[in-house]
């Protein structure tokens, strides 16, 4: 504006001046003058006379030239800048335009785009506009990206605060269809982030209270503050619990995400479209041209969502009225595709996932189903040729004839080919396989699932069986060990709100002092995890503090439905001591520990028994979730864990980060071309905007990291789909509806490689214990590079083996006695394998003493001295870690073991098609029915409190 003032009050009065010689032209004829000439139009009556004046216009047209179109481009960006932040969101556009308002403190480039991606990516979501209501400035990422056409014209920023009405009034909040209010979680104090969300949600609702309210918040003690909200998305709650599912359930955090990220068609599901309408057409996808066929396999399920339908309106589920759920979800999947996992009364707001087989489907019912696409989308068609082919062959037994029903879900209407839904007979239904090799006997048959299965005489499936003793009659040791657990509430919440859950308790709560894993007390004497003998492998937990959250950690471990002789030991590493409320809360729960130390110390590690466990779980520290740069958040936590990877290259690292693009650094190898082809796959997804670029990413396929952003589109998924909240809370066990089922997994061992296909499992299953399995999460060798090959191969032949190093450290020492003082300190140092160099000094001055010994002794020392030099990387750190255990009274038996890491890669299938072959050491999800809905009179005792539970007799506990 000052530029354009000065330009025009130059032109004017320097043409008034300098035309006195001449036409003598007065300050408003210089005015005209100007006006006619900058804006081009030039009408030519009035014109300067003299060159000086002439000189003058030709400068000034240049000038104007390069510096008025700038200024005015400005001029109007920032008018329509104050117009969004200073105007109003008219009250005729919110009566005729349909607009949903987004509360933040502060609005980050990650936040904005996992947003609009996700809600965008609905179809019926697509004339809808998002008011965004922020109290701070636009940052220059955000303004960039909401100058692009495509967002310029659907999102309104509004800058302004939630708690003041006129803003809300602007942002038109009392004619909103919903309003999203997110917490920062990038705050120092997330308990000061949580108070502003709460205050946000209480003016939302007293200046709009039929507008629904979806809220984000923090910590689970404030989350009684906001109950009224329609949904709520506690996010230390799910983060806990998806970690403690991912130690008994491996991969459950991708599992979870990959199920509430819409899917818009990226990756390998078209080419599933294509196999299905027979085209020819190839379409650019990245998954579909790699060489890697777990990519196409992993891409092509990860399409797969949660939908609904009535059954009544079903083509697929109405046939199925009056039988019993496992029927109908096993028919579904073998004729469909479609795997049924979930269904509610029309009279009832609970949602039961696998109810069982005693559950009959009703017409009323709402059936909950995983699929590539919602039913709506896709027209049925039955053709006439695979009606005959079926009557023809009614007595074919093969799985050979299985439909196609990977379809995508942005396609719209597309065909699937439907079988003839004809009964068959009691012989159609098993799945017998052939004789083999001319045997006269075959290999046992899967029974048929019934219509209505009489639950009273279902049999035992040695196959799933996780109990292999009886529960009922304890062993001597366990009676010793005080091992005899109970089945109850806990006594005792850390905070206002938490579900109550049915659990494993102790009888009497064990004292504080007990609960300290690595001190002695008057109770026992145990320091370290070995001298406890546990019987099965640990689960240790690092986390800077004992938040409220962290109970929920526990909770899952320790449901009833775990098997008391599976129970895994707990260790939470804090850096800080927990106080005495949640010491309070986890004391009744067994073999639960806390020591106080960091993941920084080697010491730490081994004294809570990392040797001894089977996951770890790194969980990221409040205190670095705040940085000046913001992906260096994760800085501090990536480099502990890439530590630790290095230290104990087989342990099961499970990883919590703030920012899911840092995921690329976990495991990471600079020499690494299979990651670095990943690399560009990533890159090339997210070119294509795909909502998860990160997805091939080994790391986060095999369900090693983890970050709570994911999650936050679980939140904005329940605008459409209203049930996704309620689904999750009951996959990770946040909620325990009476009737629902759980989530678990079992393994497929040797034994269980004779059911060859997953259709066949989906049979086993229904047919004997009613489990119905949701997906695979299969494990492969990696295939190394042939850079990688050799180096590895170069590393074997030149490296010695600890035991050699040994018997040469040994040699050393009885070297270094016959000599001086000073070889005798320096062989002291040698005992410090990362201390190459003070190791090759000491070689040094044993070779200058070489003349005073006989030749063969100075060959030993050349040898010693070659094989320092030779050591391999990983061997240097092995020895670190054996000394440590050593120095601190630990036995390094088992370590050897944990370093033997071989190169494997890990995926989910998340319900794949009937047709897919099982492998071994697969392991299934499964959605397991309510063990207590099969036991009589099972609803008085699940009532009852902790100490009525604690009374009972031992054969009383083990029904429940």
């Amino acid at each position: 504006m000052f530029h354009c003032t000065v330009c025009s009050v130059i032109s004017i009065c320097g043409i008034q001046h300098l035309e006195r010689a001449g036409n003598r032209l007065t300050l408003f004829d210089s005015l005209y003058f100007c006006i006619v000439t900058f804006s081009t139009v030039g009408f030519g009556d009035v014109t300067p006379k003299i060159w000086p004046s002439k000189l003058l216009v030709v400068i000034m047209i240049c000038v104007a030239l390069v510096v008025l179109p700038i200024q005015f481009e400005q001029l109007a960006y920032l008018w329509m800048e104050r117009q969004k932040s200073g105007g109003n969101y008219s009250r005729y556009r919110a009566q005729t335009e349909k607009h949903v308002v987004l509360c933040v403190s502060s609005l980050k480039i990650d936040l904005l785009m996992d947003f609009l991606n996700e809600f965008y990516a609905h179809p019926r979501l697509q004339d809808y506009y998002v008011v965004i209501l922020c109290p701070t400035e636009m940052d220059a990422q955000v303004r960039r990206v909401l100058q692009i056409p495509m967002w310029s014209q659907r999102v309104i920023y509004l800058q302004g605060s939630a708690l003041k009405d006129q803003d809300l009034l602007r942002a038109k909040m009392d004619n909103a269809e919903a309003c999203f209010i997110l917490s920062s979680r990038c705050e120092v104090d997330r308990t000061a982030a949580d108070h502003q969300t709460i205050l946000r949600a209480w003016a939302v609702k007293d200046f709009a209270p039929n507008c629904p309210l979806y809220v984000q918040i923090l910590k689970p003690e404030n989350k009684f503050h906001i109950k009224f909200a329609d949904h709520v998305v506690c996010e230390e709650e799910f983060k806990y619990a998806m970690l403690a599912l991912n130690c008994i359930c491996p991969a459950t955090s991708t599992l979870i995400t990959l199920l509430v990220h819409t899917s818009r068609g990226h990756t390998a599901p078209w080419e599933a479209f294509r196999q299905l309408t027979g085209t020819k057409q190839t379409l650019n996808r990245e998954s579909q041209q790699s060489p890697e066929q777990w990519q196409k396999m992993y891409g092509r399920c990860s399409g797969n969502e949660v939908y609904h339908i009535n059954l009544e309106e079903s083509t697929v589920f109405a046939e199925y009225e009056g039988k019993s759920f496992t029927y109908a979800s096993f028919h579904a999947h073998k004729k469909f595709g479609v795997c049924l996992i979930g269904v509610r009364k029309e009279d009832n707001k609970n949602i039961l996932l696998n109810p069982g087989p005693r559950y009959i489907m009703s017409s009323t019912d709402i059936c909950f189903y995983i699929n590539i696409t919602k039913e709506e989308n896709s027209a049925f068609k039955k053709q006439e040729k695979h009606r005959k082919n079926h009557e023809s062959k009614l007595s074919y037994h093969g799985a050979s004839r299985l439909p196609v029903h990977s379809i995508i879900a942005s396609m719209g209407t597309v065909a699937i080919d439907l079988q003839d839904t004809g009964c068959r007979g009691a012989s159609g239904a098993t799945l017998a396989l052939p004789a083999q090799g001319g045997r006269e006997g075959r290999r046992p048959s899967i029974a048929p699932v019934l219509e209505v299965a009489d639950t009273s005489s279902l049999p035992t499936c040695d196959l799933l069986s996780d109990q292999s003793e009886d529960e009922t009659t304890p062993s001597d040791e366990e009676v010793s060990a005080g091992f005899e657990y109970a089945k109850g509430y806990p006594p005792y919440s850390p905070y206002i709100g938490s579900s109550p859950t049915f659990c494993h308790l102790l009888h009497e709560k064990v004292p504080f002092c007990c609960l300290r894993l690595d001190k002695g007390c008057q109770h026992n004497y145990y320091e370290d995890a070995k001298a406890y003998g546990f019987k099965n492998k640990l689960i240790i937990v690092a986390a800077e503090t004992a938040g409220n959250g962290l109970y929920n950690f526990i909770v899952p471990l320790r449901a009833y439905y775990r098997p008391k002789k599976e129970l895994n030991p707990i260790v939470l590493l804090l850096d800080n001591p927990p106080d005495m409320h949640f010491l309070d809360a986890i004391c009744w729960f067994p073999m639960v520990y806390y020591m106080v130390g960091s993941i920084d110390n080697l010491d730490d590690l081994l004294r809570c028994g990392v040797t001894f466990a089977a996951n770890m779980v790194v969980v990221d520290k409040e205190s670095t979730m705040s940085a000046e740069e913001d992906y260096m958040a994760d800085a501090k936590t990536i480099v502990n864990v890439q530590t630790l990877f290095r230290l104990f290259s087989s342990l099961s690292i499970i990883t919590e980060l703030t920012h899911p693009a840092n995921m690329r650094f976990m495991q990471f190898r600079a020499k690494d071309c299979y990651s670095l082809a990943l690399s560009k796959l990533e890159k090339k997804e997210r070119e294509k905007g795909s909502n998860l670029a990160f997805m091939f990413r080994l790391p986060f396929a095999a369900g090693r990291v983890f970050s709570i952003s994911m999650l936050d589109t679980l939140l904005y998924q329940s605008f459409v789909k209203d049930y996704m909240i309620s689904i999750t809370r009951l996959l990770l066990g946040l909620d325990t509806t009476p009737g629902s089922g759980f989530l678990c997994s079992m393994k497929i061992t040797e034994e269980d490689l004779w059911i060859r296909t997953y259709a066949r499992l989906y049979q086993k299953l229904c047919s004997s214990t009613g489990d119905i399995p949701i997906g695979v999460y299969r494990t492969e060798s990696q295939k190394l590079t042939t850079s990688e090959s050799r180096e590895m191969a170069s590393q074997s032949q030149i490296s010695i083996s600890v035991e050699d190093w040994e018997d040469t450290k040994d040699t050393k020492e009885q070297f270094s006695c016959r000599g001086n003082h000073r070889n005798s300190t320096s062989s002291d140092q040698s005992d410090h394998p990362l201390l190459r160099r003070k190791s090759m000094q000491w070689a040094r001055r044993l070779s200058r003493r070489a003349p005073r010994h006989s030749a063969k002794t100075a060959e030993k020392i050349n040898q010693q001295r070659m094989n320092l030099y030779r050591r391999s990387e990983r061997q240097e750190l092995a020895e670190l870690v054996k000394n440590r255990m050593k120095h601190l009274g630990l036995s390094p038996a088992g370590y050897d073991e944990m370093n033997d890491h071989q190169n494997t890669l890990s995926y989910i299938l998340i319900n794949p098609s009937p047709d897919t072959r099982l492998e071994l050491n697969d392991i299934v999800y499964l959605i397991r029915p309510d063990p207590l809905t099969y036991v009589p009179n099972a609803g008085p005792s699940r009532k009852n409190s902790f100490c009525n539970t604690v009374g009972q007799d031992t054969r009383e506990e083990t029904q429940l």
